[in-house]
């Protein structure tokens, strides 16, 4: 071959094909993927640039599932043994996943490494969830081999590349039948970091949630789903690569952290697709795009979102300012407001519970915020409102309740605790029947509900979610939400979102305060305590009260899987003293 050969560019997988399309209506996840097997389509991996790395058909990729199958089952491991799998988005995961699914194993997808932590941060969470999970085998890409290597050697389980992997032996062998009742894998929720808590989900519950997803979004003829969103959290779990499978679509992917480093990267992928696109983010993932495209002089001449069919957003409290401002950065390039579908769901849920309609787009009301605290209303100050999103209809076969505190239903527009039963739910949190008693309860008549720990209410059918009950600051006997006291803040100038982690603590003399952790950008001792003012005069404003204000560096403070702030996780590092304020003089 000559010097200046090509290689052939690569041909992506089709969006459509003669297999004709089944939503999610398989007995067992098994059955789904040697369905999709049959079709033409697949997944296709991207490198930062958007450049197609690897074309992976669902033929190929059942190909090597079956092989890392008699893989596993070659070295012993059998029915409901776990698989501990660090989920890199690409086919070597893939493959080993689906493998795990006919060798009756129970895949555990776990995170990759993150900036935040390092080294040792990384390999004690790694640790903790091997702990929990208790795998035979942990199984890694090559190039984190020393931190992976190390946690599975500190809890006592065998630990192997994806390539050494590869080089085991795979004798014919009978593999075990799955049951619909049968656990599919263990999905550790965003966050959990100390005491870990793996979501049990069968396939029953995977098959029926991807149906109802599938059916809320209309998935069809010409569809494609483009994702960014890391394989070890629920929605690019479940959401991007297990419901493509189930129900026969072809995906396009760039990994979480090149679309950290070049966002507009994802937008360029779904200008690409000719056909209709379904990509879904955290609002900070919109976010993050429309500040980044500010320099850009026409988008029109770089990106084509005319056919983004469905922009799903969730995950996190979607705010309508960030989706506006999206709108406005992208219209120019065809984007459509009414692409936007808000959706509610947790991974205990398996993914879903809620999704809007398609075409009906952010629908907000306003709501007085001494509804949400459960003040009463003080005649003396004028009304402040705050925007709720409308998070869309249960998906078929999910039911939704309000419940207040004495249990009992509440009608529309009531606040209080959301519950849901249906067959998504999942089985159970691993090997902790405590947690599992505490957010599964079974009702009079048998039936089981999900207290998911999150506040809302329903109106005509519709659910609105207004914040975390366990995020919930309590002063006084006074509800605060940390989403507003954050808000509030935000509109300081020089904070974006993400900036600020709102919680109560216990002040020296043993009362609650709100405590407000700040990204602080100044370095000029008078300016930082000038700034510190400013923010406790806003919270002031806000919740009426005195609050503690601490400035810290920037990138300090903690984020889920998913790019979700944590509070709970900054509130533990602050008062471990982990997370260490700046001083505010010289």
């Amino acid at each position: 071959m000559s010097d200046d050969a090509q290689t052939p560019t690569p041909m992506p997988t089709p969006n459509d094909c003669d297999l004709p399309r089944r939503r999610s209506d398989f007995a067992t996840f098994a059955e789904a993927i040697d369905y999709a097997a049959r079709s033409e389509k697949g997944l296709n991996f991207h490198d930062m640039r958007g450049t197609l790395e690897r074309v992976y058909p669902y033929s190929e990729m059942r190909a090597d599932a079956m092989k890392a199958a008699r893989q596993f089952a070659a070295m012993g491991i059998a029915k409901g043994d776990r698989v501990a799998l660090v989920a890199e988005t690409g086919a070597e995961f893939a493959a080993l996943f689906c493998g795990c699914i006919y060798a009756g194993a129970w895949p555990v997808p776990l995170p990759v490494p993150t900036g935040f932590g390092g080294k040792e941060g990384y390999i004690e969470q790694l640790s903790v969830q091997l702990d929990s999970s208790d795998p035979k085998i942990l199984i890694y890409p090559a190039e984190i081999a020393e931190m992976a290597g190390a946690a599975a050697e500190r809890q006592g389980c065998e630990g192997q590349s994806w390539e050494d992997f590869s080089q085991r032996p795979d004798p014919e062998t009978d593999l075990p039948e799955a049951d619909p009742q049968d656990i599919c894998y263990l999905q550790y929720s965003s966050g959990s970091t100390r005491f870990p808590t793996g979501v049990a989900v069968t396939h029953e519950a995977l098959l029926h949630n991807l149906y109802g997803h599938a059916s809320g979004v209309n998935l069809g003829e010409n569809d494609r789903v483009v994702s960014w969103l890391p394989w070890y959290h629920d929605m690019g779990l479940v959401g991007c690569f297990l419901s493509p499978i189930a129900n026969q679509a072809s995906v396009d992917y760039i990994r979480t952290e090149h679309f950290a480093r070049r966002p507009l990267a994802w937008l360029d992928l779904i200008s690409r697709n000719q056909g209709n696109t379904l990509s879904y983010s955290p609002t900070f993932g919109y976010d993050i795009c429309a500040r980044r495209i500010s320099s850009q002089s026409n988008v029109a001449e770089r990106l084509d979102l005319s056919r983004w069919r469905t922009a799903g957003n969730g995950a996190d409290m979607i705010r309508p300012d960030v989706m506006q401002n999206f709108v406005n950065a992208f219209a120019g390039a065809g984007f459509r407001a009414s692409a936007f579908t808000p959706s509610y769901g947790l991974a205990e849920a398996t993914l879903a519970v809620t999704v809007m309609p398609p075409g009906e787009g952010i629908r907000v009301e306003l709501v007085e915020e001494e509804r949400l605290s459960g003040r009463p209303r003080d005649l003396s100050r004028p009304a402040r409102y705050r925007a709720i999103v409308n998070c869309g209809r249960p998906l078929p076969g999910m039911e939704v309740e309000i419940r207040g505190e004495d249990d009992n239903p509440r009608g529309d527009h009531q606040i209080g605790k959301v519950w849901c039963r249906g067959k998504s739910v999942m089985h159970s949190y691993f090997r902790n029947e405590e947690a599992t008693d505490d957010c599964l309860v079974a009702k009079a008549d048998g039936e089981v509900w999900l207290d998911t720990g999150d506040m809302g209410y329903m109106a005509d059918g519709y659910l609105f979610i207004v914040g975390r009950a366990k995020d919930m600051i309590i002063i006084n006997g006074k509800n605060h939400w940390p989403q507003d006291i954050e808000w509030a803040v935000e509109q300081l100038p020089g904070f974006n979102h993400g900036d600020i982690a709102a919680f109560s603590v216990e002040t020296d003399n043993g009362e609650e305060a709100p405590a407000v952790l700040v990204h602080c950008r100044v370095s000029e001792p008078e300016e930082r305590i000038k700034l510190r003012n400013q923010i406790a005069d806003k919270v002031r404003g806000v919740t009426g009260m005195n609050c503690v204000v601490e400035l810290v560096p920037p990138r300090s403070l903690p984020r889920t899987s998913s790019g979700k702030l944590s509070r709970a996780k900054a509130k533990k590092l602050y008062l471990s003293g982990e997370i260490q304020p700046l001083d505010l003089a010289a």
